[in-house]
This record gives structure tokens, C-alpha cells and sequence, in this order.
């Protein structure tokens, strides 16, 4: 077992269920706590909203037929392991898209850990040498072994987010309100197509 396997294995061991992740972030709230590692005001803030956010799109994302047909003509079974934190505005994006794509279909199946809880998992998938999130580490179901990654989030908004940037040097509130635009008008299908493609 190489030691990527190894990490691999250990980070499933120490995962969610989607319901079983949910559950876990809201019990946090109620403590006035967030996920993760550091503690503050402002992140149990945004955890509050991303609790809104999942609820409203976990009912508002419809796949369309195409990606549907996908789904359910699949070849190969899947594991998505998930990196994610309750503060994290792409993933409260991102997080309850995939979700709906892994109901869709009888050959995957879906596992999230926390980022902080898995520093090594996290190192292995970095992005740009940064711990960005969420990540999808997609598995070979019947292996285990890593056949695809993908995050933290779909090409437009990345874009979005590296013209802001090198306009401002800095990601401003304007900018991450722009971000939450852009993933409104979006509605999921640019993280459903993406992740698609990585499949088969």
C-alpha cells in the first residue's frame, strides 16, 4: 500500500455520511461552534449561512436529463471522498450539488471529511500549494485508489476569483458576494459537468 493508499484509508475510516455531516455542522452551531481547527465569531457566522444555503439548494438542484443519463449509464463504481469545513462558502455551494449527483446514481457513493480533522489527505490535494476546499478525491470503489481530483471550485468561479485578484490583489466582500452570484446564476451545472467528465 503506497502511502497516499494509507492515507486514504485512514481519512475514510474517519468519515461522514452527508446526513451524518450535516448533522455534525448543525450540532457544532448549536454549541456556537464551527468545524475546524480555529474557532471564531466570524466563522460560526458564515457556517449560519451555509446552513441556509445547503437547505435551500439540498431542495432547489435539479439535474438536467443529460447529466442524469450519465449518472445512471455509469461503467465503473465510485467512492467521492469529500475534503469540506462547515465555514466554507464554496462548499456550501458545491457540497449539496454533488450530493445530488451521488443520489442519482446506484455506483457511487459518498464520504466527507473535515479538512482540519485530515492534514494529510489535504496535503495530498492541494491547490496551487494552498489548502483549498472542498476538494473531491474521486476512488475506484472496488480499489480505493484515487482516479481523479477536482476542486475547490468550477472554472468559471475560479476565474471570477483570479481576475478579482489581480484587479485588487486581494479577494474584497465585493468579490466573494460576486462569487455568490455567480454560483446563484449557475445553479450547479458547471460542478456537475466538470465532475462528469472524471467519470469513465
Amino acid at each position: 500500500m503506497t502511502t497516499t493508499d494509507a492515507i486514504i484509508q485512514q481519512s475514510l475510516s474517519n468519515s461522514f455520511t452527508y446526513a451524518g455531516y450535516r448533522q455534525h455542522v448543525t450540532t457544532l452551531l448549536e454549541q456556537g461552534l464551527s468545524t475546524g481547527a480555529t474557532q471564531s465569531e466570524a466563522l460560526t457566522h458564515y457556517t449560519t449561512l451555509n446552513e441556509a444555503r445547503m437547505n435551500r439548494l439540498d431542495k432547489t438542484i435539479h439535474l438536467p436529463d443529460e447529466i442524469l443519463d450519465k449518472l445512471q449509464h455509469l461503467d465503473k463504481t465510485y467512492t467521492f471522498l469529500v475534503i469540506t469545513e462547515g465555514w466554507c462558502g464554496d462548499a456550501a455551494q458545491i457540497v449539496p450539488v454533488i450530493n445530488k449527483m451521488v443520489n442519482a446514481s446506484d455506483k457511487i457513493e459518498m464520504k466527507l471529511v473535515l479538512r482540519d480533522d485530515n492534514p494529510e489527505l489535504m496535503d495530498a490535494y492541494l491547490t496551487n500549494g494552498a489548502r483549498s476546499i472542498p476538494k473531491l478525491v474521486v476512488l475506484d470503489a472496488e480499489t480505493q485508489t484515487p482516479v481523479a481530483s477536482w476542486g475547490p471550485r468550477p472554472e468559471g468561479g475560479t476565474n471570477l476569483i483570479k481576475e478579482a485578484k489581480e484587479r485588487d490583489g486581494v479577494v474584497t466582500d465585493e468579490t466573494k458576494t460576486d462569487l455568490q452570484k455567480w454560483y446563484l446564476h449557475d445553479k450547479g451545472l458547471s460542478t456537475m459537468s466538470e465532475i462528469i467528465e472524471k467519470l469513465n
